[in-house]
């Protein structure tokens, strides 16, 4: 396998650019290959079914390009599908919960740790595992905040809308007494200032995006795939919904220009 092919990126829509602006960051020769999957967002209030079959239709469009490693950017195709997606292909794939469980028992001083994210995730029960096999004695508080997500696919997240938003669905982890939180959403970096100021200073926010991105760079050191050009690469962006969303809040995000190639599915899709 050659260094010079590029990491794949999928998620459900714009909120994987959380972990590909992390591994341009930390690895600035690799190129990127993202799909956000933005027609069918968001993945959370999906069956697993659903949710299996489109990370499946994702991954067999992005292996055409010859990628050296997969990396599921979605914690709920993550909790969902990642096994099966392992089972099925030749390259490395890589999910975001345990690089966030992590992170997490790593920055914890109390042993309680919060997680948010949308109701798939959360319904899965994938962090509490994830946590308990690291730490069993962590408590952990889990809340499915299903209102976020939309807010960052509109591209509403500096929004004062987004504000009042996020305070009410964060509420009910007002009371509690952990001092970490889970982004249990690829999309909630996005909201990150705002989440910090409902929570409080006192607790960490933990996005898995910067420890997936070091997973990343260890895989592909410790495999000798590391690319070693030093040309400037040449990253590649699709989606499969409204491209023109999709590029205004990616160049937000990552602060450079992108052209983004639309893709629409040819097979039966649930709607």
């Amino acid at each position: 396998m050659s260094t010079h092919q590029a990491i794949a990126i999928l998620d459900s829509g714009v909120g994987g650019l959380t972990v590909a602006k992390e591994v341009m960051r930390q690895l600035p020769r690799e190129r990127v290959l993202y799909f956000g999957d933005t027609a069918r967002a968001p993945y959370g209030p999906r069956s697993k079914e659903e949710v299996a079959l489109f990370t499946r239709q994702i991954v067999d469009y992005l292996l055409q390009f010859d990628p050296k490693m997969i990396v599921i950017a979605c914690n709920t195709a993550t909790a969902v599908a990642i096994e099966a997606i392992r089972t099925n292909v030749s390259v490395p794939v890589l999910g975001v919960i345990t690089p966030g469980a992590r992170a997490a028992i790593k920055q914890t001083k109390n042993g309680q740790i919060g997680v948010i994210g949308t109701e798939g995730t959360i319904r899965s029960g994938a962090y509490v595992t994830a946590l308990r096999r690291i730490s069993p004695g962590v408590k952990v508080v889990s809340l499915a905040c299903p209102t976020l997500v939309p807010l960052v696919e509109k591209g509403m997240f500096r929004s004062e809308e987004a504000s009042d938003v996020v305070c009410e669905a964060l509420r009910p982890l007002r009371n509690e007494t952990i001092d970490t939180l889970i982004l249990g959403c690829t999309h909630y970096p996005f909201l990150a200032d705002r989440i910090k100021r409902c929570m409080g200073e006192d607790v960490a926010l933990i996005s898995s995006a910067d420890q997936t991105a070091r997973d990343i760079s260890t895989l592909l050191s410790h495999t000798g795939q590391l690319e070693s050009s030093n040309e400037v690469p040449v990253h590649r962006f699709f989606c499969s919904g409204d491209p023109r969303t999709f590029q205004w809040i990616a160049q937000d995000w990552l602060n450079e220009q992108i052209h983004v190639t639309p893709v629409m599915w040819q097979v039966p899709k649930f709607i």
